[in-house]
């Protein structure tokens, strides 16, 4: 099990790492709304329910790594370094901002520049998070609040839904060492994969725009048509997203993660490594974190079935929920 398992992660790293970009960054193709029927293709369908299948496979899978003693004394040697996850997440944002400050955009490179007032703003909090006070780390996490919020009032919040992963940074920052410290990690985790379940849709509702990048950048497609290959690698990132959602195979799914982006970065350069770079660093601190801090929700159930069923109806349901909204609202 654990070879099928590795063969398995493995082919998931060498996929194609347009997987994980944002295609809007890398493209200049007009945006066109799919016909719904044609989203929902057979190939679509079969995609979705073998998807469910195999994702209904990982409760078992996961219970028996944990009784692996590699596993278990590797998954000890990493959690040893929580207690640096906070510094991690409070500099590496700092330096997030300041690779923006230094490229002119805010959040993203289609989003706000960075002139004027809002330049002040956004280099003040890089110095606010750069002391080693909370004090001055809270007063920073409300400035991000902040300029998320003034982006939302100028792109609409369906669109800042891509990165809402900066309010879960916010979140993180701002209640750390606080009754609410519990959540800050099940938040990150929440906005981290509804963003990336998000920005999947978005290969779906628009694959013009997706197809355009495959084509234009020479992505490898491993013998598949450019549409089929754009399809299949938003599957990628939504079950990526879904699974880091629901808390499961958190720390597998960060090294794997890390990897795509790490190859896109050698595709699409300074780009890609300007709008990636904080997803970066939150998943350095998921592959330290791990999910113990919280109980998934599957764990509710009791027998393997019922675990099997709940994944994958649960999945179907998250999926048809989001591209749904998607194609209506965005």
């Amino acid at each position: 099990m654990l070879k099928r398992f590795t063969a398995v992660a493995g082919i998931i790293v060498l996929l194609p790492v347009s997987a994980a970009a944002h295609v809007k960054w890398f493209t200049e193709e007009e945006a066109e709304r799919a016909p719904i029927e044609a989203i929902m293709s057979p190939a679509f369908m079969l995609t979705a329910i073998l998807a469910a299948v195999l994702l209904s496979l990982l409760p078992g899978l996961l219970d028996a790594m944990k009784k692996r003693r590699p596993f278990v004394k590797l998954d000890k040697r990493i959690a040893s370094l929580r207690h640096y996850t906070f510094t991690l997440l409070q500099y590496g944002t700092a330096a997030a901002f300041l690779i923006q400050f230094i490229q002119g955009g805010l959040f993203a490179p289609e989003l706000l520049e960075l002139q004027g007032v809002l330049a002040a703003v956004t280099a003040g909090m890089v110095v606010l998070l750069l002391i080693p006070l909370r004090v001055t780390v809270r007063i920073a996490s409300g400035i991000l609040i902040g300029l998320y919020s003034y982006s939302v009032m100028d792109f609409g919040w369906l669109h800042m839904l891509d990165y809402v992963f900066y309010l879960g940074i916010a979140f993180v920052l701002l209640f750390y060492k606080t009754r609410l410290q519990q959540w800050n990690y099940p938040v990150l985790y929440l906005t981290t994969g509804l963003s990336l379940c998000w920005v999947a849709a978005e290969k779906w509702v628009y694959p013009d725009m997706a197809e355009n990048v495959i084509l234009n950048h020479g992505v490898p497609t491993f013998g598949f048509s450019p549409d089929l290959f754009a399809m299949l690698t938003g599957f990628i990132e939504f079950t990526v997203g879904y699974l880091l959602i629901v808390g499961m195979l958190n720390r597998v799914l960060a090294v794997v993660l890390t990897g795509i982006f790490i190859g896109t970065a050698f595709l699409f350069g300074w780009l890609e490594l300007v709008g990636h770079f904080p997803i970066h660093v939150i998943l350095l601190t998921f592959i330290i974190e791990g999910s113990a801090f919280y109980r998934p929700p599957v764990a509710y159930h009791q027998r393997t079935w019922q675990k099997m069923v709940y994944v994958s109806v649960h999945f179907l349901f998250a999926l048809a929920l989001i591209l749904l909204l998607y194609y209506r609202f965005a």
